[in-house]
């Protein structure tokens, strides 16, 4: 691994299928980065597989056996850290996280939304497009902050929603999306394009937009 290739750590609570997108885009070198650890808060999740079947470390970390929130965030870093990461990515992570995690890897704490922020935050957001009627639907990907589902939005991508659309019809529209944005904007982390601070998502220098790099 070259010296300029950042470790990346990806957390997950299920099937994987972005870590998997991060995993084939890191094997096909569109990644200036590499996966050095998985973490799972539930066993026997099909994430953990496709980190093995690569080769990456990976670990269960139940939050059941903590007894506070709190707790648990204390020992994910430490388990996190060990794998020294230049980029943690949330990919399916179904865990509120607490200020000291957030702040612990502020900056470098990636998340992926399946809504157009600052819409639908929260569950569900599927559904509660097509219950409100929605012309557009679609993911965003963004940095990490205290606020759930709050943090400044790096990129979107945008999915029709069609008359007769079912939940499962619209989330296989915005998976598709999500395996092509994620690890796009992982890639310009890893590369040294993406930033955040106090005035906001810079990439390549420019302050992004509130509703992230404008790619349409």
């Amino acid at each position: 691994m070259s010296s300029e290739n950042k470790n990346i750590v990806v957390l997950i609570s299920g099937s994987g299928s972005n870590l998997q997108a991060i995993i084939d885009a890191c094997a096909d070198g569109k990644i200036a980065g590499s996966i050095t650890g998985v973490v799972s808060n539930k066993a026997d999740v099909f994430g953990l597989e496709r980190a093995a079947k690569a080769g990456i470390a990976n670990l269960v970390l139940s939050h059941k056996e903590f007894e506070s929130r709190e707790q648990y965030d204390h020992a994910l870093i430490n388990k996190i850290d060990a794998w020294q990461p230049d980029l943690v990515v949330l990919a399916g992570f179904m865990r509120i996280l607490t200020p000291e995690f957030v702040q612990h890897y502020k900056g470098r704490l990636l998340n992926i939304h399946p809504s157009l922020l600052p819409k639908y935050q929260g569950l569900n957001t599927h559904q509660r497009a097509l219950d409100a009627g929605d012309k557009e639907h679609g993911v965003s990907v963004h940095f990490v902050t205290e606020e759930l589902d709050g943090g400044p939005v790096i990129l979107q991508a945008k999915v029709p929603i069609f008359a007769g659309d079912s939940v499962a019809d619209l989330q296989a529209r915005v998976h598709e999306q999500e395996h092509r944005i994620y690890p796009l904007v992982v890639d310009w982390f890893c590369s040294g394009r993406l930033s955040v601070g106090d005035a906001g998502v810079t990439l390549d220098g420019n302050v992004l937009p509130e509703n992230g790099y404008a790619n349409d």
